[in-house]
């Protein structure tokens, strides 16, 4: 199965070809400015060329639904939701977290903490299992200070993610380990989506949203008062 994978929801806009769990093209960029308005479709394209493949030997879409930047999320979905009405895909959605952990399963951890910068000192944070990859602890929106994992003192945690730079700055876990380069990839979709598909566990196109976790802050208004000068 031929499968185009959508990774829009932090920093690294990134999109994957996949026949089976074989990449046959990876095209991903990570920008403080968040391109993923300005380059999405163009790694697609460029994904297409590497995989030698067109668009109608696609078997399926698989997005990463989140959580992560509310512009990204919605750009990613889109682009999703078009390319599966256009073509009459199904779409497979995967936690963006899920996508981060995979590449250290199995490298002597009791837990791998994937931390999305949130702003301020809040994270998008799970729990994964160090050996089999699992999830054991759900996706939150965690506030951090010097008491959050203080549970995991004793235990060998590896934090991975933009958020885990200020996790470093204000924990004091001793057994911790800590990854600040590692970004939401469609590499890491690629596993979950090819369970999915066999599964066929689809989303409904019509009603799909992304993993949005929180409400989106933008800018509040200001009301202005006039004011007569006499």
């Amino acid at each position: 199965m031929k499968i185009l994978h959508i990774e829009t929801s932090s920093k690294n806009c990134s999109v994957a070809i996949s026949d089976g769990e074989e990449i046959l093209c990876l095209c991903e960029e990570v920008s403080d400015n968040y391109k993923q308005s300005e380059s999405l479709h163009s790694f697609v394209e460029w994904a297409l060329e590497g995989a030698e493949i067109s668009l109608k030997d696609l078997d399926a879409i698989s997005l990463g639904k989140g959580p992560g930047s509310y512009t990204g999320l919605r750009i990613g979905a889109a682009s999703a939701k078009g390319f599966c009405y256009g073509l009459k895909l199904p779409l497979i959605a995967v936690n963006s977290l899920d996508s981060m952990v995979e590449e250290f399963v199995n490298q002597g951890f009791e837990l791998i903490i994937p931390l999305i910068d949130a702003r301020r000192m809040e994270v998008y944070t799970a729990f994964f299992d160090g050996t089999s990859g699992k999830v054991i602890k759900e996706t939150e929106a965690k506030i951090l200070d010097e008491n959050s994992f203080s549970e995991l003192a004793h235990k060998k945690v590896l934090f991975i993610g933009d958020g885990a730079k200020k996790a470093q700055e204000i924990l004091n876990l001793p057994n911790a380990e800590y990854r600040f380069d590692i970004y939401p990839s469609a590499k890491g979709l690629v596993k979950k989506s090819v369970e999915k598909f066999n599964q066929k566990d689809f989303e409904d196109v019509a009603y799909f949203e992304p993993f949005y976790l929180k409400d989106f802050q933008g800018i509040k208004k200001v009301d202005r008062v006039k004011k007569n000068i006499n």
